[in-house]
């Protein structure tokens, strides 16, 4: 089944034709789609540093990659992150942080805390599940931890729901099958 389109030329009822439709528009709603992007857009920025703001955290929200925090945290909760500078660091609290050379931040508790008498402060971190200490996952010859090493420290979570990034990372192929299942979704949507 096709539909007439200019004299001349047949369009497939497919939906499949984007193109075709961007070229039906005239400039102001092709406008008003691109503006309307952008402000989803700007929108989801807008959101994401003004949590930044709000929690002091440079990541506010993280997700579990591993099963070292089980039983506290499993693979796939998400956390809720917060890092006041102000704050002290306290054994048996968990923290989030990054080590140099090492790009995907870390989720464990902190085991052992030392405080020297000018304020600074070092803390030793182990995940709930593991063996030993984290000093094998810290940076050469480094085996304590600063302040300026936390992204953040958990203030709560939501089970399991990190599981779609998770699996997402895990199998790419997921990824784009769910990228063109929501496009089919879309298309079919716009011709009904």
């Amino acid at each position: 089944m096709v539909r007439a389109g200019v004299v001349g030329t047949h369009l497939p009822t497919s939906g499949l034709d984007i193109f075709g439709d961007l070229r039906k528009m005239n400039k102001r709603q092709l406008y008003y789609q691109v503006l309307n992007f952008a402000m989803i857009v700007s929108s989801a920025l807008m959101i994401w540093k003004g949590l930044i703001v709000l929690t002091g955290s440079e990541s506010p929200i993280v997700v579990v990659l591993s099963g070292s925090m089980e039983p506290a945290f499993h693979r796939g909760d998400l956390l809720f992150l917060t890092n006041f500078r102000e704050d002290p660091i306290r054994a048996g609290e968990i923290v989030v942080f990054k080590v140099e050379g090492r790009d995907i931040p870390i989720v464990h508790r902190v085991i052992k805390v030392h405080e020297k008498d000018n304020g600074d402060i070092k803390f030793l971190t182990k995940g709930d599940n593991n063996e030993v200490d984290d000093r094998g996952l810290y940076k050469e010859g480094q085996n304590w931890l600063e302040k300026k090493d936390v992204v953040g420290r958990a203030r709560g979570f939501l089970p399991y729901v990190g599981m779609v990034t998770i699996i997402m990372n895990d199998y790419p192929k997921f990824k784009y099958a769910l990228l063109a299942v929501m496009g089919a979704y879309v298309l079919l949507k716009r011709e009904s």
